[in-house]
């Protein structure tokens, strides 16, 4: 699945850029101070661990139910020009979410994700604990 042609994602502007996603500054997306939103940063960044979580598992694609059930964020610094997501899965975490998911057909597994500028600040960071759970038949 094309994240980015999920109909709120795509309202955004968000783009993938060769696995990233990324969001440009524009005036769909920015707030009261003409920065960007907090909640197109948190479109940008939930959807980025989504596709880091399709990526790592592909195996899984078409298999599995997968929706979101906590997520903690932390407001860096303003976004006042074009940022990008970068996600990542501890080894740890994909071990033991591969074992449970073995044993119970469903596990829950966190993603952390950094939101920056392309002249590298940080904008926001986050963790987004994802729930997997086998299709029914």
């Amino acid at each position: 699945m094309d994240a980015t042609q999920i109909p709120f994602v795509k309202h955004t502007g968000i783009k993938n850029e060769e696995g990233r996603l990324k969001l440009e500054a524009t005036d769909v997306v920015q707030n009261h101070m003409e920065t960007i939103h907090a909640s197109a940063q948190f479109t940008l960044a939930e959807t980025q661990s989504g596709l880091c979580l399709q990526e790592t598992f592909p195996e899984l694609e078409g298999k599995v139910v997968v929706v979101l059930r906590d997520a903690t964020v932390k407001y860096k610094n303003p976004a006042t020009s074009c940022i990008y997501a970068v996600a990542n899965i501890k080894e740890e975490a994909k071990e033991k979410f591969l074992s449970q998911f073995a044993r119970k057909g469903r596990a829950s597994i966190v993603v952390d994700v950094v939101l920056k500028t392309y002249d590298d600040v940080v904008c926001m960071q986050g963790e987004f604990t994802w729930f997997v759970q086998k299709q029914s038949i």
